[in-house]
């Protein structure tokens, strides 16, 4: 099909994205997926370019290297971009076709590559759970969970289940975390900005 579009990684953020997932890079690039940010939500197609170079380097790629430097830039995009970016990425044939299909035991994907793509689904599940144009995430999460999927215990939920609600009174509550353990968990929240970048 790419016949039909062209190369995704022939426009600004196309090319952008293929520096960004390339093997060579020993880590993320976090300027470069900021500037990925910045030309989405500056440029008409921007979103939609950005969804093809993105899909392009998920989307049966044995390269999981790649995969993983992918994932990290959709979910800087996603934190960073506004509903244009958003619309696109949480729909069902998104979640489905390049999510969930980078997983299928026939791609034979590391246990990290699958516990990430599990993760960034719970957590877009549950932040656009009450956005009614972004819930196709949300039928897919719940699809996979009544398919017996197990995901990663996030944070809120190894809290809770580490709590006992009969024994728990005010003065038996845990102290406030540091302010560094503050930061770190909003940096994971779908919606905060990278610090520095307001």
């Amino acid at each position: 099909m790419e016949f039909l579009w062209g190369n995704p990684f022939s426009t600004a953020v196309g090319q952008r994205i293929e520096s960004a997932t390339s093997s060579s890079l020993p880590s993320e690039d976090w300027t470069l997926n900021m500037d990925i940010c910045d030309i989405i939500n500056s440029l008409e197609d921007g979103p939609k370019d950005a969804v093809r170079a993105l899909r392009k380097r998920i989307v049966g790629n044995k390269n999981f290297k790649e995969v993983m430097l992918a994932l990290s830039v959709l979910e800087t995009c996603v934190k960073n971009c506004g509903y244009r970016f958003h619309i696109l990425v949480t729909t069902r044939d998104f979640i489905e076709g390049v999510l969930v299909r980078s997983i299928i035991p026939r791609n034979n994907p590391p246990l990290i590559v699958h516990d990430r793509v599990l993760g960034i689904i719970q957590a877009w599940a549950d932040a656009f759970r009450s956005s009614p144009d972004l819930t196709g995430v949300v039928s897919v999460y719940e699809d996979l969970r009544r398919k017996g999927l197990e995901f990663p215990v996030t944070e809120l939920d190894a809290h809770i289940a580490a709590q006992n609600p009969k024994q728990v009174t005010p003065t038996s509550l845990p102290s406030p975390p540091p302010m560094a353990a503050l930061l770190c968990s909003a940096l994971t929240s779908p919606f905060c900005f990278l610090v520095g970048h307001f």
